[in-house]
């Protein structure tokens, strides 16, 4: 039996990276990235050679089983996504679970991923939270956001920049508009920014400045008191 390693890449910056996982990329018989123009930029970097095979949500299901015959013959298998750690709102939940199936060690390194740093930067408590990520663009949308009307946790999103301001009128709509929030993006870039406030302060204030960049949004729980204005 092989190894199967899900494998975090940066999210920005690229010195990010952590030694174990640049050994495992060279080590690896076959990378599975999500999009293996934006991998090669990053492996050409570290000068990492390795065979790539493209692996995304479009061609998952077509790909898991062969990638498992070659875990079960014995090939070191390594996962990674444009940024940030596989599984996390990106592809590698599936492979994973098959391999595990099919009596495969799979070992995930630790390492990048974009909602850690924005949670713990907000100012909002971090002991108990829920990552949300990604919400449904519109089937389902409005009733996820009524189930987390009375979440008590800090809530965490990932949004695009453009929905970014969409979001935040919805959160104002079924949270409050006193609802204190930090929004971060571009994090580990140079223009990486933190914007927080209550949702209504942040949204005049995206609806003002063009949102660019990959977005963060961690929201307050319930009972979460606003602790400071907008910075």
């Amino acid at each position: 039996m092989g190894t199967l390693y899900l494998v975090p890449t940066p999210v920005g910056n690229l010195e990010d990276i952590t030694y174990r996982a640049l050994r495992i990329l060279k080590e690896a018989d076959l990378i599975l990235a999500e999009d293996t123009r934006t991998s090669g930029i990053l492996l050409k970097h570290f000068e990492i050679k390795n065979a790539m095979l493209s692996y995304h949500k479009f061609n998952e299901h077509q790909t898991v089983d062969r990638v498992v015959e070659r875990l079960r013959a014995g090939e070191t298998v390594a996962v990674i996504s444009d940024a940030g750690t596989p599984g996390i709102s990106d592809p590698g939940f599936l492979v994973a679970r098959e391999a595990i199936r099919a009596g495969v060690e799979v070992i995930t390194l630790p390492g990048a991923t974009a909602f850690v740093p924005a949670l713990v930067s907000s100012g909002l408590p971090c002991d108990r939270f829920c990552f949300e990520g990604f919400l449904p663009q519109k089937k389902g949308r409005q009733s996820r956001l009524e189930a987390l009307r009375e979440e008590s946790r800090t809530m965490i999103f990932y949004e695009s920049p453009h929905r970014v301001v969409k979001a935040l009128a919805q959160f104002v709509e079924v949270f409050g508009p006193e609802r204190p929030v930090s929004v971060c993006r571009e994090i580990s870039k140079i223009h990486e920014e933190s914007v927080r406030g209550t949702l209504q302060e942040v949204l005049d204030y995206f609806q003002a400045n063009e949102p660019r960049g990959e977005f963060v949004i961690v929201v307050g729980g319930l009972d979460e008191k606003r602790t400071e204005k907008i910075v």
